[in-house]
């Protein structure tokens, strides 16, 4: 019997509502950790629990199966699901941000997936569409105090929380998924402004952060996914983080200025990410699983050990409880579908 293999570095994605062969093979690379889904890869909840189950079938050893799960605009599962507001809703409800990420959570754990990339803790800065609705606010307490309470309400429900994007994406105007935004702000200025969620959240033992794919040129010359100063330096020793870093997508154009796949993976590595995003390009994904030696890294491993999802019922008895009916009718009442 070979050993199992750990949770690699790398996270990709499949192509549609079903496996093919070919990405079973790819899953169970040694350097493969995760799965994000997409919208394309959900039809319904039978569909997607399958689906889960036929990638953690594939895989010799743990896997992640993760999503954006946000709510509002980022929400990739809906049939089935209930339609969760956009962040920005919750400064006028604050009392239904615990609630609203235990609901978030617990529907997407009993069809398998593990992990949401919530909460947002960028700051809106009212300039920037990409973040927009999607921060908790433009106050930066009243934004740690909410992303915090949904997050405890995330792990009520038996799920680890990502904070996102580090060391803050909503001074910037441009959309990083499409070029490379540059935030001209001094180190004082976004210490000021945009560090506060991510200092409070991690005091609260917080288990994940998202760098930003965006360049602070007043302070470091890489994008802050790339920055072993912003993930080295601000995140791990000022800030005192200790779990586990995800790269945003190495696809988005927000990272072509370092170069190519393999380069992206290895710069992002090296900076500091324990985990590294290469979605909608399985050629470039596959190329960097290729590219990147495979290592044995026991604090890496521990951290995404983490990451894993501790359901506590399935899909049919969380539907039954109490608290489900009452929280989902509350969050649709409320919202009215926002």
């Amino acid at each position: 019997m070979t050993s199992q293999y750990a949770i690699g570095p790398i996270m990709l994605d499949v192509a549609g509502l079903t496996l093919t062969q070919h990405e079973k093979e790819v899953i169970n690379h040694p350097n493969t950790g995760a799965v994000i889904l997409f919208s394309r890869n959900f039809q319904d909840p039978e569909q997607v629990t399958a689906l889960i189950k036929d990638i953690r079938a594939a895989r010799n050893g743990d896997i992640l199966i993760a999503v954006d799960q946000e709510g509002g605009r980022v929400q990739r599962f809906q049939n089935g699901f209930t339609r969760l507001p956009p962040a920005a809703s919750y400064a006028q409800t604050p009392e239904l941000a615990h609630s609203a990420g235990w609901l978030m959570a617990a529907e997407l754990l009993v069809v398998g997936v593990d992990f949401s990339f919530a909460p947002v803790l960028d700051i809106d800065c009212g300039v920037s569409e990409i973040i927009g609705n999607r921060s908790f606010s433009s106050d930066q307490a009243l934004a740690a105090k909410l992303a915090g309470d949904f997050r405890k309400g995330m792990n009520e429900a038996g799920m680890a929380a990502t904070g996102k994007h580090f060391p803050g994406h909503g001074a910037v105007a441009l959309d990083s998924h499409l070029t490379l935004p540059v935030d001209e702000r001094d180190l004082d200025s976004i210490r000021a402004k945009d560090l506060l969620p991510f200092k409070q959240l991690i005091a609260e033992g917080l288990e994940a952060i998202m760098p930003a794919h965006v360049l602070y040129p007043q302070i470091d010359p890489h994008p802050a996914g790339f920055s072993p100063f912003w993930i080295q330096q601000i995140l791990r020793r000022e800030l005192g983080f200790n779990g586990a870093v995800f790269s945003d997508d190495l696809s988005m154009e927000g990272a072509a200025s370092v170069g190519d796949f393999p380069e992206r993976a290895r710069l992002a590595q090296r900076a500091g990410c324990d985990m590294i995003l290469v979605c909608n390009n399985p050629v470039a994904a596959e190329e960097v699983l290729t590219a990147l030696p495979v290592t044995n890294d026991p604090v890496r491993e521990q951290r995404l050990q983490r990451m894993l999802g501790k359901p506590q019922l399935n899909r049919e008895q969380l539907m039954k409880t109490e608290k489900w009916l009452q929280i989902s009718n509350l969050i649709q009442h409320t919202y009215n579908h926002a």
